[in-house]
């Protein structure tokens, strides 16, 4: 048979974290397939800043102990730590009541049980890392739609007001849930509205948060105040996350500062003391979205494209970054087996495999929401029995500290990538 020429071998719809990490593995771990990476945002060596100021405004993403154990596999933690803020302990309550649990990575030891980094900077380690890797961009530019040919498939891609086409052996979807290409190549999304919506925003509070995650469960909805800003010295910004019904989202958002202050008191409590500042507030629609089948032959979906959650649980970049892994370990294995990497038992093994991952998150995370999303007597009264049970049964605090590490019971995927780390941080 006459092998058929492409202009790459892998396509991926989406430069993110998601799209961007997925490169810089297939790079560091599949080196034999060429990467084209499309993204809509402009993007150019050239234009990377030499030094890096956070921002109190930075959005930010919460990365569990096991996210980390994967950016040490590829190299990139020792860059990315430098603005990550550890999260050495949790403290989960329930507004109101008695209920509580604590959770101390000690306990555990590690060092601690996640990690928050700045979305930013996490952006420019991975784009200073794929710079000297070989990996192709056409930045703007975006994927439009997808024949799938007798070896591979050809992507329609818009770039300067002007359609071509890539050919190439398997397109991965990255580009969130928003972006429409994921129905218009005609997968068909599952998703259950929470009525709620996200607020996201810094806050600096009068006491020090001790390098604390707190979850709180309230009547309207959970928040969360997770530790930020330096790794090594405890400081005062924590990152909010509160979950608002659409009448007291639109309430808040008209409120002076001041006033949004004093009403995040009111409901998260005086733990850090008084809330002296609140920062930009970004808000979002909550939905849990699912594509049960995520795969076809020569395309699949990862990250929020495949599937979205709540945030109660810091899950959902984790997730995702986990199955990112699954498929490397399947691209990994068709290119030792001399298989296409868009052959569907290739890809239905990646699906096969994290399917268990995702399903068993997506009900932790899910359940959370439903338990304490519910007022009556009866189940107040279990929940809180539940949290102070938590907290004192050892195997149970376990089990729940292995779900807020995020690990999904994984395995490394090429130990000896840690090697490479040292001349990972020369390149940048």
């Amino acid at each position: 048979m006459t092998e058929t020429r492409t202009d790459t071998d892998l396509i991926i719809a989406g430069g993110g974290l998601a799209g961007a990490t997925l490169a810089l593995a297939v790079a560091r771990i599949v080196p034999e397939l060429r990467v084209t990476v499309v993204e809509s945002f402009p993007l150019s060596p050239d234009a990377l800043p030499e030094d890096y100021q956070p921002s109190y405004d930075a959005r930010s993403t919460a990365l569990a102990w096991g996210s980390r154990v994967i950016f040490e596999e590829l190299g990139l933690w020792a860059s990315l730590s430098e603005h990550a803020t550890p999260i050495q302990h949790i403290h989960v309550s329930d507004r109101g009541r008695f209920g509580a649990t604590r959770l101390h990575a000690e306990d555990h030891h590690q060092d601690a049980l996640g990690y928050v980094a700045d979305n930013r900077w996490m952006g420019l380690c991975l784009m200073r890392a794929l710079a000297a890797s070989g990996v192709r961009w056409e930045a703007p530019a975006e994927v439009v739609d997808m024949i799938p040919l007798s070896q591979g498939v050809s992507v329609k891609i818009r770039k300067g007001g002007e359609e071509q086409c890539l050919t190439g052996q398997c397109l991965v979807v990255a580009d969130g849930g928003r972006s429409g290409l994921r129905e218009k190549l005609g997968f068909v999304p599952r998703t259950a509205d929470y009525g709620q919506n996200a607020l996201i925003a810094n806050v600096t509070t009068s006491d020090s948060h001790q390098f604390t995650a707190f979850e709180r469960f309230t009547d309207a909805g959970p928040m969360a105040m997770l530790p930020h800003g330096s790794p090594a010295c405890a400081g005062n910004v924590s990152v909010l996350v509160w979950t608002l019904e659409d009448n007291a989202l639109e309430e808040l958002l008209a409120m002076s500062d001041d006033d949004k202050c004093q009403k995040l008191q009111q409901r998260f409590g005086w733990r850090l003391g008084r809330i002296v500042r609140i920062g930009q507030c970004n808000h979002y629609p909550l939905k849990l979205t699912t594509v049960v089948e995520a795969v076809r032959p020569g395309v699949a979906l990862v990250g929020n494209a495949a599937h979205a959650l709540h945030p109660v649980a810091g899950q959902g970049f984790n997730l995702a970054l986990r199955g990112l892994m699954v498929l490397l370990e399947q691209l990994r294995r068709a290119v030792d087996e001399g298989m296409p990497i868009g052959d569907l038992s290739v890809l239905g093994e990646y699906q096969r495999i994290h399917r268990q991952d995702w399903q068993q998150t997506v009900q932790f995370s899910d359940s959370l929401i439903r338990v304490f999303g519910q007022s009556l007597p009866p189940l107040a009264i279990a929940r809180d029995t539940g949290l102070v049970g938590l907290d004192l049964v050892p195997s149970a605090k376990r089990w729940f500290a292995r779900k807020a590490m995020g690990t999904g019971n994984r395995k490394p995927v090429i130990p000896t990538v840690k090697a490479t780390e040292g001349s990972i941080r020369n390149e940048q």
